[in-house]
């Protein structure tokens, strides 16, 4: 762990040379591959280097790592990957690492990549075996509503429902940009008739959220891949709860309090929902009228520098739960961009919150 750690940091500095390197070794040994991916391959090299980073985060707690290799295999079905792929891979992977790790690289630590990518392959094509369920499905867009000029909100239809969990997310590929995949959380709990509603911001850079927002229409059919995510609310758990959401991370959580309102019994619960200035708060209205016939939930909004704002906490979502305490007798849920993310559990932790009372989806990828 410790080689593979150090290694890594070594190496991490040059990770758009090693993404290419990686693809054009990958391509060269497995010419068949080049089919799997899209023709522009920034956002892939991205996800690639993001993926690694995250591996090595965790080596060392396999009781986090396996469930996330485990949900990669499951989700890499969708692309046609075979058993055969990882081989290529993982020697692609290991010469690319090693090309960029100067005098850190020794044969000890090419032994210690080897046994850990082993490994990581061996969960992820085990978990894909393992699979018997569809490796996609097929929506078909019936509603696709623009809120402001950079967010949309686009409700599918799938034949048969998607068997995900309120809080989960899923991949999806559009016509307008194929064989390139974003991931999106849908803003409802599993409904009988198969809809799924997403809320998807363009951002910069973001080939397929800009083509959503602003190409998508009624009839495009979508692919849809397995759920992953470990975002959930424990219905055993007697404790009160919180959620913590910025942007687009408020369809999580609305699915979130659906599936609860649903329940026989509901826990206590506190959301703060933050934003840059009142607009970016594009659907709170919604989540204020669930909490006026949902007497369990309180939402509160949060803004950072709109100094017009009134009814609104002013600060950042980091600055102000934590002004409300520790929450350590809490569940807490935090969804939203990965900045927010590690700003908000950073700040949570120094206050005092348990980390494993924190719940996370730290792979987020546009």
């Amino acid at each position: 762990m410790r080689l593979i750690k150090d290694s890594w940091a070594a190496a991490e500095s040059h990770s758009d040379e090693m993404g290419r390197l990686f693809y054009a070794t990958l391509f060269r040994i497995a010419p068949e591959t080049r089919d799997l991916f899209p023709v522009h391959m920034e956002v892939q090299r991205s996800r690639l280097m993001r993926a690694l980073v995250h591996f090595v985060q965790m080596v060392d707690q396999p009781e986090d790592l396996v469930p996330f290799l485990e949900q990669l295999g499951r989700d890499h079905r969708k692309f046609g990957v075979v058993a055969q792929h990882y081989d290529a891979v993982g020697q692609a992977l290991i010469g690319a690492i090693r090309a960029h790790a100067g005098e850190s690289w020794t044969p000890q630590v090419h032994e210690a990549w080897t046994g850990a990518y082993a490994d990581l392959a061996t969960a992820m094509r085990t978990a894909a075996q393992a699979e018997r369920g569809p490796a996609s499905w097929l929506g078909r867009v019936v509603e696709h509503t623009r809120v402001g000029w950079d967010l949309a909100m686009i409700t599918l239809q799938t034949p048969e429902p998607v068997p995900y969990r309120a809080g989960q997310y899923v991949s999806v590929e559009t016509p307008q940009r194929p064989r390139l995949w974003r991931y999106l959380s849908p803003a409802n709990s599993p409904r009988e008739d198969g809809t799924l509603e997403f809320h998807v911001r363009a951002v910069d850079g973001g080939w397929v959220s800009r083509a959503i927002v602003a190409h998508s229409q009624i009839g495009d059919t979508w692919r849809i891949g397995p759920p992953m995510g470990r975002m959930h609310v424990d219905p055993s758990s007697e404790r009160e709860l919180l959620m913590v959401t910025g942007g687009t991370g408020m369809a999580p959580i609305k699915a979130l309090l659906e599936d609860i309102a649903q329940r026989p019994e509901q826990p206590r619960t506190q959301v703060f929902v933050g934003g840059r200035t009142w607009e970016d708060l594009y659907d709170f209205a919604s989540l204020r009228k669930f909490s006026y016939s949902n007497t369990w939930v309180d939402v509160i909004p949060v803004v950072e520098d709109d100094e017009g704002a009134t009814g609104a906490e002013r600060g950042t979502l980091a600055d102000v739960v934590t002004r409300y305490g520790a929450w350590s007798d809490h569940d807490v849920l935090v969804c939203g961009s990965p900045a927010m993310i590690r700003a908000t559990v950073s700040r949570m932790l120094v206050a005092g919150t348990p980390l494993d009372r924190i719940k996370y989806d730290p792979f987020t990828m546009d």
